[in-house]
């Protein structure tokens, strides 16, 4: 890193190298951890006690320095042993424009085990630690760490993966207005990413591809949400790489679904005389195979040049603001207003207008064709990122049973959706596989999609006798 062109060409001042060695501290049973705190107890220099996780809802930057709490003793009635250490040198490299480069390298290390570890550290203003954090992603695997070292050093020493700072969908209960909550909210849901992101490899599991694409959805949903209020170019290019993302998890997804739902119960559906079918056998085999080609894609995606650079355009969105800045036509003071707006008044707007796009037509539901079906279901999908969002200003049973209900209606809609994507999967399969095969999978889907369809209607009649928790002024 240290002879990068960025760096190289940059340089200020001599570098400085020194020796560091830490230790981190907590009770027999992980009280402190326990409360998100770390105790550091540094070579030399007093101990230091850090918030290793962020407190629940209050806003939090990927890439953030830890938060280092007052004092510098933990209160615990239980005597405190060492958990893990880090021992390596910590070298600081100035730069032009008032930045500094902090680079740590060594082991980290607890009883049982032991790993390389290295960190850089960007120091400065903020746009020139923002070009130069894009210049170095550009040729270099760097990304912001998902934890602080003190808890990459308590997980090494428990044998487990750090926890996630951020996780489901953002607690906005404690943003005043739509700025705050904007920020907030993409704050939250890139910690969320960056945390799932490397659990997207073939064979640990579905869960890193669905909770990645997921926190991916409900950001460009947040995007869209306040786009009325917060337009901008930036933005608008941020969410043009989300999208170039999504179409990498898409496919990864799809074959992940259809390999755990229909396609494993359609092949226990019709087993063949000895065990499997060897037909339905060869279609999951050769599914498989598409499966195993989407998630190298999906692979090759998340270690670019493009995916490191998107998140920290994501960040920088949250350092330089650019939607105050009033777009052609827009006052500055009108502008200003929209951001200060109370949250909840803001809330309440946009809820009753995508609830009122959604029951637009719903006398003549039962007549839906597939295509019909599916853009409701779109639109419940819509008014789902969104309510969940702001569930959090109306708390209490009303709003957990307009949540349930509204689910209800995009899982049940959503089966039917599925069938639909399994018979264009199963079909791009033609002249590879079996005939047979297709024909039962694509017989076995339509059977499944019209019972999802009568439970679905069920789902939206239900939904309809729910009161919207939300209150327009």
């Amino acid at each position: 890193m240290s002879r990068h062109p960025a760096i190289a060409h940059a340089r200020a001042g001599r570098s400085r190298s020194q020796a560091e060695e830490l230790i981190w501290l907590d009770t027999a049973d992980g009280a402190l951890a326990a409360r998100g705190t770390a105790l550091e107890r540094p070579r030399r220099g007093p101990p230091k006690l850090w918030c290793s996780l962020p407190p629940a809802g209050a806003f939090w930057a990927p890439a953030s320095p830890p938060l280092l709490l007052a004092g510098d003793r933990a209160e615990t009635a239980s005597p405190l042993v060492p958990i893990a250490a880090f021992s390596g040198r910590r070298t600081t490299i100035p730069l032009a424009d008032g930045v500094a480069a902090v680079l740590r390298v060594g082991k980290l290390r607890a009883v049982a085990d032991e790993r390389l570890v290295a960190r850089l550290e960007l120091q400065g203003p903020v746009v020139p630690v923002l070009g130069l954090a894009r210049r170095l992603a550009a040729d270099l695997p760097l990304l912001p760490p998902d934890a602080m070292l003190a808890e990459a050093g308590r997980a090494l020493a428990r044998g487990e993966a750090p926890r996630p700072r951020r996780k489901g969908p953002p607690d906005l209960a404690s943003m005043a207005t739509v700025e705050a909550a904007l920020c907030g909210a993409i704050g939250h849901l890139l910690e969320v990413m960056l945390h799932y992101a490397p659990a997207c490899r073939l064979g640990i599991g579905p869960e890193g591809v669905h909770q990645t694409r997921v926190a991916l959805r409900r950001l460009r949903s947040i995007l869209k949400t306040f786009r009325g209020a917060a337009g901008c170019p930036e933005l608008r290019a941020f969410d043009a790489g989300l999208n170039s993302l999504a179409d990498l998890l898409g496919p990864a997804r799809d074959w992940d679904v259809f390999l755990g739902g229909l396609g494993a119960a359609v092949a226990a559906a019709m087993p063949g005389p000895r065990g499997p079918d060897k037909r339905l056998a060869a279609l999951l085999g050769s599914a498989g195979q598409q499966r195993a080609l989407a998630y190298e894609a999906l692979g090759r995606g998340l270690h670019s040049a493009a995916f490191r650079q998107l998140i920290i355009d994501g960040i920088g969105l949250l350092h330089t603001t650019p939607w105050r800045e009033a777009p052609a036509g827009v006052e500055p003071a009108e502008r200003a207003g929209r951001l200060a707006e109370p949250l909840q008044d803001f809330a309440a707007s946009l809820l009753g207008k995508r609830w009122r796009k959604l029951c637009g037509d719903d006398a003549a539901i039962e007549e839906h064709s597939a295509e019909a079906l599916h853009e409701l279901r779109l639109e419940a999908k819509r008014l789902r990122y969104a309510a969940e969002l702001f569930a959090p200003l109306w708390s209490g049973k009303p709003t957990r049973r307009f949540l349930r209900r509204l689910a209800a209606v995009q899982e049940d809609f959503g089966i039917a959706n599925d069938t639909a994507v399994a018979r264009a999967l199963v079909a791009s399969l033609a002249g590879r596989v079996p005939a047979w095969a297709i024909g039962a999978v694509e017989g076995f889907a339509v059977a499944r999609g019209k019972g999802a369809r009568g439970e679905g209607l069920k789902s939206w009649e239900a939904l309809l006798d729910a009161e919207p928790f939300w209150v327009e002024n």
